[in-house]
């Protein structure tokens, strides 16, 4: 469970940097791979290891961000590199190669939590700092960066009841959640979800959704509406964006009409770009700059065997490990009503790249014109 401590000037909104998106499409590279190598090879070395490639959050934002930051940090440090495809196996062999390779911190978005328990154990034991990131990791990990998980979930659920209106009490709802034996976050999403929802709106149904798999989320909706009928599924709180996919797929392909509103998180752009038509109501924004560059300056400052201090105002507690020093940060709603003072104006995406001559009228009638 998190346990926060009293925040600085960081925390709360007042991080100011911008979001600058390196070209996407980048390629999947081994563990062994360099990234973002900068002048010389006589710098530290940091390793980033990332998840899976299902969320099109990790390659084309988290990774040459983080990348970035080291690079402008450190001019000849370098980082290495890998992405676990969603295999727990594969990140473990990414750890010990990470290793083998003598890496002076490293970055981990873990696949599993508690899977990875044992790797992060070695790592430590090659006395090598290990910063968490984006989801809490069992093991003696030095410090950790991500969203205020319970925010998020607040945020969620606070906009579900407004689309829900005045008559909420009288309304049934499915949460569609994410895979909390693999990531942390998920539970703390759905706690802060209930905060807000329990009491204000029937839950007809929950979900855990097995890896976060959009075609789980999509079984999981069309079970929901074949027990509890198709025209009473008022709204749906999904944890995420790929979720919310699945759950609009089921929805469309069971003749639920219209649409009931669904939650999302991650600001992805087919999300954004369902936003604009209708099909999803909101997801939550959560700026991928402040995080990665928080993650790269925690690594270069550990790796140079100095103490975090200032640099993590907060702190949480994972299952094994207390009083991790932490950067907590808050996430955003974005609604059709505010894509262009959010996700366009930070510079996620562009209103040419939203608005796509299959979403040309919608994104007139929304008032996304260039």
């Amino acid at each position: 469970m998190f346990r926060t401590a009293a925040r600085t000037g960081l925390r709360r909104g007042t991080v100011t940097l911008a979001v600058s998106v390196v070209a996407a499409g980048l390629a999947l590279n081994a563990c062994g791979d360099d990234g973002g190598s900068g002048s010389g090879g006589g710098g530290l070395t940091i390793g980033l290891l990332l998840p899976d490639s299902r969320a099109a959050r990790w390659e084309k934002f988290d990774r040459p961000l983080i990348e970035r930051r080291v690079r402008e940090l450190c001019g000849d440090c370098r980082v290495r590199y890998g992405n676990a495809r969603g295999d727990v196996a594969a990140q473990q062999q990414q750890v010990d190669s990470m290793i083998t390779q003598g890496v002076d911190a490293l970055i981990l978005g873990p696949v599993d939590a508690k899977a990875l328990t044992s790797s992060v154990e070695e790592v430590r034991a090659a006395d090598i700092p290990v910063v968490s990131y984006d989801r809490l990791t069992n093991g003696p990990i030095s410090g950790f960066v991500s969203f205020d998980g319970e925010q998020v979930g607040r945020l969620q659920g606070t906009a579900l009841l407004k689309a829900l209106g005045p008559d909420a009490a009288r309304r049934q709802i499915v949460m569609m959640n994410g895979d909390p034996s693999a990531d942390p976050n998920a539970n703390l999403f759905k706690r802060g979800a209930l905060s807000v929802l329990r009491g204000k709106v029937r839950i007809g149904k929950s979900y855990d959704t097995e890896g976060w798999k959009p075609e789980i989320a999509n079984s999981n909706m069309s079970g929901a509406v074949a027990s509890l009928g198709a025209d009473h599924i008022n709204g749906v709180y999904a944890a995420n964006d790929g979720l919310a996919a699945g759950v609009i797929a089921s929805l469309r392909a069971n003749v639920v009409r219209p649409l009931p509103p669904v939650t999302g998180q991650d600001a992805e752009l087919s999300a954004v770009q369902r936003i604009v038509v209708g099909d999803q109501y909101m997801t939550v924004y959560k700026p991928f700059a402040p995080e990665a560059s928080a993650a790269a300056e925690m690594a270069l400052t550990l790796a140079r065997g100095e103490k975090l201090g200032k640099q993590a105002p907060d702190r949480v507690d994972s299952p094994t490990t207390r009083n991790i020093p932490a950067v907590l940060l808050d996430g955003i709603t974005v609604t059709v009503g505010n894509i262009r003072s959010t996700v366009v104006k930070d510079g996620m995406y562009t209103i040419g790249q939203i608005c796509s001559p299959r979403f040309a009228s919608a994104c007139g009638r929304a008032g996304l014109t260039t």
